[in-house]
């Protein structure tokens, strides 16, 4: 008995460690990309206009993968789904390099977007069939090593700009390395489970309780894409940083972002889900109102960090409690979710340039700062899962 619980216990941790290291590769290929758009855009000669159309190719991809990612899943499984289309996306990770025109480039990023989040889909099925194994929340620990695998991707950029090392050149390196890591994870995978859960139809409507996670998500991915896309122009307009601070406030953020979420499954399992996303959203309604009402480096960059802490743990524990479902196959309740949820992504960088220009930066900062209210307020009207499952009760 003692060998087989041993031997179970060995077992977990496996499928733990390979679909750990497929979400640190996810979050390699994908950084890699970002790291070079400069790159990219100074030899194919882009202007800035026709760069911002250039770079919506990559968000329509994925839009268009998640009509088909949870089907996809479902019948055939997440281990076969995440291995090739993370496959592929390492492969076109290098096509992107290849490019040496600007239609041959918005081909290369649609496809781009479209296996990333196949992989992203059928990779965080993964996960949440490792952690019903355990019996506990490991989800954000995952999603901690994508950040991760950001950084180190970050690095390796500047590194190879540095060394005037050519995008292509760079890109066969890191999809080397993928197309080894993918490899050498794949036999370690847990096999389909989700298979088992009948799904009906090509496209099937989720239920109240998704509706609820997906707006979260929805939310959350607001006050994310707001930080990706305007905290440097926040830093450089409003809070008037000299140069060298200009990107203080970005790094600020995804530090806490991702070291927050190396913890937020232990907190979660001592104060629960419930209120670890109500506290979640007032760390981001504290911290924006800092920046907002205190707009210089220091205390811009305390209000960042609060910030960081407050969405690290968001994502995480909402695909965690969608993948639980029990009227959804977890792969299609994810896609489900996550396409709500991509849709704050795409809208809130838009429409804080909008209010930005009709009022000021710091009102739009309001704004996400008054979303992060709305979190705690709409997460006060759950209930708190039950046996890890989610119904129409939560």
């Amino acid at each position: 008995m003692l060998g087989l619980l041993v031997s179970t216990e060995r077992t977990k941790r496996v499928y733990r460690l390979a679909v750990g290291s497929l979400f640190f590769l996810l979050g390699l290929c994908s950084a890699s990309w970002a790291s070079r758009i400069p790159s990219i855009q100074q030899d194919l000669h882009i202007s800035d206009s026709l760069l911002g159309i250039i770079l919506f190719a990559l968000p329509v991809g994925s839009m268009v993968s998640l009509s088909f990612a949870g089907h996809l899943v479902t019948k055939y499984g997440s281990k076969k789904v995440a291995g090739y289309s993370l496959f592929f996306y390492s492969i076109l990770l290098y096509m992107v390099g290849l490019s040496q025109n600007i239609p041959v480039l918005i081909t290369s990023l649609v496809l781009f977007g479209m296996a990333g989040n196949t992989a992203n889909i059928a990779i965080n099925t993964q996960a949440v069939g490792v952690e019903a194994k355990y019996g506990r929340n490991i989800m954000a620990s995952f999603h901690g090593l994508w950040s991760l695998a950001g950084f180190s991707a970050a690095a390796i950029g500047t590194v190879m700009i540095g060394r005037n090392i050519l995008p292509q050149n760079h890109f066969i390196i890191i999809t080397a390395i993928l197309l080894a890591g993918v490899a050498a994870c794949f036999q370690y995978l847990l096999p389909g489970e989700e298979k088992s859960v009948p799904q009906k139809g090509f496209f099937v409507k989720p239920d109240k309780a998704l509706i609820r996670l997906g707006i979260i998500a929805f939310c959350c991915m607001i006050c994310e894409g707001a930080m990706f896309d305007w905290s440097g122009i926040y830093f450089q307009n409003v809070v008037a940083a000299d140069k060298e601070w200009i990107g203080a406030g970005y790094t600020a953020f995804m530090l806490t972002m991702a070291s927050g979420r190396f913890v937020a499954d232990w907190l979660t399992s001592r104060i629960g889900f419930k209120r670890t996303l109500q506290g979640s959203g007032a760390l981001i309604a504290t911290g924006l109102t800092i920046a907002v009402i205190f707009p210089f480096v220091v205390t811009a960059i305390i209000g960042f960090l609060i910030v960081g802490f407050g969405v690290s743990s968001v994502i995480p524990l909402i695909y965690s409690e969608a993948g639980k479902s029990k009227t959804t196959s977890p792969g299609v309740a994810l896609t489900a979710v996550s396409s709500i949820g991509f849709l704050g992504f795409l809208i809130g960088p838009p429409l804080i340039g909008v209010i930005a220009g009709a009022l000021s930066l710091r009102i739009s900062f309001v704004l996400i700062a008054c979303i992060g209210v709305f979190i705690t307020v709409i997460t006060y009207y759950f209930k708190e899962p039950r046996n890890n499952s989610v119904s129409d009760n939560t």
